[in-house]
């Protein structure tokens, strides 16, 4: 990384005094990206080394700033290492903010109004910068058209189809993909499409849209995008709320060019069907063939959105192969099973313990051999006062002392912050065990209080299971 350190110096005239990585860095591509930060500035930094796709974005980014979109500033780069810097937009991605303003289908208004927003830009990335973008700089290919779409049909019979071992005729599956690549052809294609525009591409930031990762973008048809943002698997979008944001682009849309409504839904639909297939191939890509089992829990969320295209939706065209593949992956137990099982096989199990330093840290028992261990003996420390020796950090008016001292809270800040970052690294990455680790004189008091607010603050997240232990009072708490 010290060429982005580098970079980071240069631009800010200061050194970067951490450098850690973002969630989901390296997920789904070859991209190592890190937050570089120091006291007064903090930046976005990427590796990668398909400088191909590093020009594409470099320039769609200076584009569509001069047309005055919300995309992040570049402060630096250099071409031959593959690497640049750009703004830091914070951490609060469209779907972490849906995922924290809804209860099950109900979307909280702060939400719907965010995703009103993200489809209110579209038509200006599509449209209006999209006139004069550079499209000799696309990566790898500057329109999606037959060759494109083929890869996108192949990838998901050869990676999602065939490795779930889901039956079907395969001349007369090429025959429905040859009628469905002539009716996504017969649309109008001559606007940007963003290739991957989904909800953990938009960051939010003071409730403002911000966007990224549109390296992959081509010239093409306006229904994809629209198409690849409602239709997102794990954001599962209530119908009734994608018809009413497909409204609202329309009318986003209508300010830049005429809009016939029914003849933009005559290929929407095949849109979404092939941006589907695309995003299972890549399921079916890492969790099947590169046994990345975590990539396969996003299976069930597409399956859901085939199951209502099949009960709702009427192509203008006959796809009778491909229609009986999709109806019997909605119908598969087996499929079921497998996106199940590596749910459970990729649960991230935390453990997080207080301890004495008297009897030593806490011994790691999963054979991981990391973790953190925190030493809290340079906090106030309530085991001083009398009227605290027989509580515990647990305690009502331990808590309550502990809670108004400005350390305590700062510590606190801080440690779960690196916590966080691990967490969602190790997540990501599909690792099983963290220790989470707190230490003070007695183990009694601060550790004490301090695991018990880190276990609070990580309980309930998705596929996190917390065990919290209190080593010197000899009890679990799960």
């Amino acid at each position: 990384m010290d060429v982005l350190e580098k970079l980071f110096a240069r631009h800010f005239g200061s050194a970067a005094l951490r450098v850690r990585a973002v969630q989901g860095g390296l997920g789904g591509s070859g991209r190592a990206i890190v937050r570089l930060s120091n006291e007064s500035h903090s930046a976005i930094g990427i590796q990668n080394d398909v400088l191909e796709e590093n020009r594409a974005f470099l320039e769609f980014t200076r584009h569509f700033r001069e047309h005055g979109l919300a995309v992040p500033e570049i402060y630096g780069e250099d071409a031959e290492q593959g690497a640049y810097l750009e703004e830091d937009l914070g951490e609060t991605t469209l779907f972490q903010f849906l995922s924290e303003h809804r209860a099950g289908a109900e979307i909280a208004p702060e939400a719907v109004s965010a995703y009103r927003k993200v489809v209110e830009a579209l038509p200006r990335f599509q449209v209006e910068a999209g006139r004069d973008l550079n499209y000799r700089v696309c990566y790898p290919r500057s329109s999606f058209d037959r060759q494109s779409i083929a890869w996108d049909l192949n990838y998901f019979k050869y990676y999602f189809l065939k490795l779930a071992g889901v039956p079907f005729n395969e001349q007369a599956l090429e025959e429905d993909f040859e009628r469905l690549t002539k009716l996504l052809l017969s649309a109008e294609r001559g606007y940007f499409l963003y290739r991957d525009f989904q909800s953990r591409n938009v960051m939010l930031r003071e409730g403002n849209p911000y966007f990224l990762d549109y390296q992959g973008g081509r010239r093409g048809a306006l229904q994809y995008d629209i198409a690849s943002l409602l239709f997102d698997a794990k954001a599962e979008l209530p119908p009734e709320l994608r018809g009413q944001l497909l409204d609202h682009y329309l009318e986003a849309l209508a300010e830049f060019i005429p809009v016939e409504r029914a003849e933009f839904l005559e290929h929407y639909y095949a849109y979404v069907y092939v941006r589907i297939m695309q995003a299972l191939g890549a399921y079916g890509f890492r969790g099947f063939y590169e046994r990345k089992e975590h990539f396969l829990q996003s299976v069930p969320y597409a399956l859901r959105n085939l199951r209502w295209l099949l009960h709702n939706v009427e192509l203008p065209v006959e796809l009778p192969t491909l229609m009986a593949a999709f109806t019997s992956m909605v119908g598969s137990e087996k499929l079921q099973g497998i996106a199940g099982e590596a749910t459970a096989a990729e649960e991230l199990t935390v453990e997080v313990t207080s301890f004495s330093f008297h009897r030593g840290p806490v011994a790691d028992e999963s054979g991981n051999g990391g973790g953190f261990v925190f030493d809290a003996r340079s906090l106030p420390n309530p085991g001083r006062e009398e009227r605290f020796k027989r509580l515990t950090g647990r305690d009502a008016a331990v808590v309550e002392y502990l809670e108004q001292q400005e350390a305590v809270h700062k510590y606190l800040a801080n440690a779960m912050a690196l916590v966080d970052a691990s967490v969602g690294n190790y997540r990501e990455r599909g690792f099983q065990h963290l220790m989470v680790s707190f230490g003070c004189t007695g183990g009694q008091h601060r550790s004490v209080y301090l695991a018990e607010e880190v276990a609070k603050r990580l309980g309930g997240r998705s596929g996190v299971k917390v065990v919290l232990r209190h080593r010197e009072q000899e009890k679990w708490v799960r």
